[in-house]
């Protein structure tokens, strides 16, 4: 089978197109054939070495997230079956074996069954976006801890950076648990996509002001932040968040460091709340796969420019320009065709 490889950390260059055996599934495992692999963020931060750690395996395959169908089961798989069309998460989490190759062995607990008229675009898509989105959408005070129609309504929703992939799973889930949901971009292209995925109200943060223009839109404020940039829009979030409100963040845009005023938060009783989706327990991650499916169901994840997500491609050798492509700041999903669908 071909799979992509790197042996050391750097620039895309370091990937590597070779031939491999493809692994047997163990106990517990499942292999799928990959027909897209999606691409994040923090997949080119782990093969660039981002995070300052030593690389865990002599040869890593890279991308979390994909999608295709299963292939093989091992001992002890009871929820999948050959043949099931899956999505996957966390596929290179603590193992060398991402999904950008065309056959892949992930524990069970990372294969979620992907709707029948859900496209492999889309699975690929899902992921890290999506299941980041949700546990930023459920850690607010009072909670809910479970997104559904009706469970954020009369809530406002503040997504920062909507146009991203993330943010655009945040709007499309927010808006399916009936919040309002306002969105800070930073030109009318991003305005126009954070829109097509459904945001109610969009807010440009270069120009006027922001916080004004929110509180426009939320008189008493808004209930949860999700924030990719906590160190640029700190004062904003304190400016717009209401009493007892949540900012959610999970990414660090902008800065590592950000400073806040105690007495002012105080006041508020504002919560924030980090996250990352590689240390979130078990309990939380089902509670994400489960309601991400269930609104895969109700078809409103879309993917696409027309759904507010551009979606540019690769094939597997270009997985170097793929990493580049996101690395370099590309608005919208890039996905990578691994192998034929059928």
């Amino acid at each position: 089978m071909r799979a992509i490889v790197y042996r050391q950390t750097g620039e895309p260059s370091v990937l590597e197109l070779v031939e491999r055996e493809a692994a047997e599934p163990g106990a517990g495992e499942v292999r799928v054939r990959v027909v897209v692999s999606g691409v994040n963020p923090t997949d080119w931060k782990s093969r660039a070495g981002a995070t300052g750690q030593a690389l865990a395996f002599p040869e890593t395959v890279p991308n979390q997230d994909g999608a295709g169908v299963v292939d093989a089961v091992g001992p002890d798989v009871d929820d999948v079956a050959v043949g099931d069309r899956v999505w996957l998460l966390l596929a290179a989490h603590g193992r060398p074996t991402g999904t950008a190759q065309e056959l892949t062995v992930v524990p069970v607990d990372r294969v979620v069954r992907l709707a029948d008229d859900a496209s492999f675009d889309l699975g690929a898509a899902l992921g890290v976006p999506a299941v980041t989105a949700h546990r930023a959408l459920t850690v607010a005070e009072g909670g809910p801890s479970r997104l559904a129609p009706g469970a954020l309504a009369g809530r406002t929703v503040l997504v920062a950076g909507g146009a991203g992939a993330v943010g655009h799973a945040a709007i499309q889930l927010a808006r399916w648990a009936g919040a309002t949901v306002v969105t800070t971009i930073s030109s009318p292209a991003k305005a126009a996509l954070a829109t097509a995925a459904g945001a109610h109200h969009t807010v440009d943060y270069t120009a006027g002001d922001a916080a004004a223009a929110i509180r426009e839109v939320a008189p008493e404020g808004v209930d949860v932040v999700v924030e990719v940039a906590p160190a640029v829009n700190a004062k904003l979030n304190h400016a717009v968040i209401a009493n007892r409100g949540t900012v959610a963040v999970y990414a660090n845009n902008g800065g590592d460091t950000m400073q806040l005023d105690v007495r002012a938060h105080f006041a508020l009783n504002v919560r924030y709340q980090f996250l990352l989706l590689y240390t979130l327990g078990a309990d939380a991650l089902r509670a994400a796969t489960e309601d991400i499916t269930a609104a895969v169901e109700a078809g409103v994840l879309p993917v696409g420019e027309e759904a507010g997500l551009p979606v540019v491609r690769f094939p597997l050798e270009r997985t170097a320009d793929a990493h580049a492509a996101v690395e370099d700041g590309f608005v919208g999903k890039v996905l990578i065709d691994v192998s034929a669908p059928a």
